[in-house]
């Protein structure tokens, strides 16, 4: 019986631990709107990017393929120092893009 409430009181654990970490994560996550990201010209889809305005934009480029992206390039998202390490699109962009070496 002990085994079976040391089971449920790890799982009631791992499940809190993970529910913040997720909380965390959105909390933290770029919005299009912020002053830098604006300036930047951000934005969470880079197929959105205007060009016009963002003439440094070619197809092909992302967050995941930009040498500041703080995570591998098949994360979904990932923090950029860029932005005080909010979390960014994988599939964005900003004009402070970098070739990764």
């Amino acid at each position: 019986m002990a085994n079976r409430r040391e089971f449920i009181s790890i799982m009631l654990a791992g499940t809190a631990a993970a529910t913040a970490l997720q909380v965390r994560a959105q909390a933290g996550a770029l919005s299009e709107s912020d002053p830098t990201a604006m300036a930047l010209g951000y934005k969470a889809d880079a197929s959105k990017v205007d060009k016009s305005k963002f003439p440094k934009y070619a197809a092909g480029q992302s967050c995941a393929n930009c040498q500041l992206y703080g995570g591998k390039a098949t994360d979904a998202s990932a923090p950029c120092p860029t932005f005080g390490n909010k979390v960014v699109a994988g599939k964005g962009w900003c004009n402070a893009w970098v070739k990764k070496a």
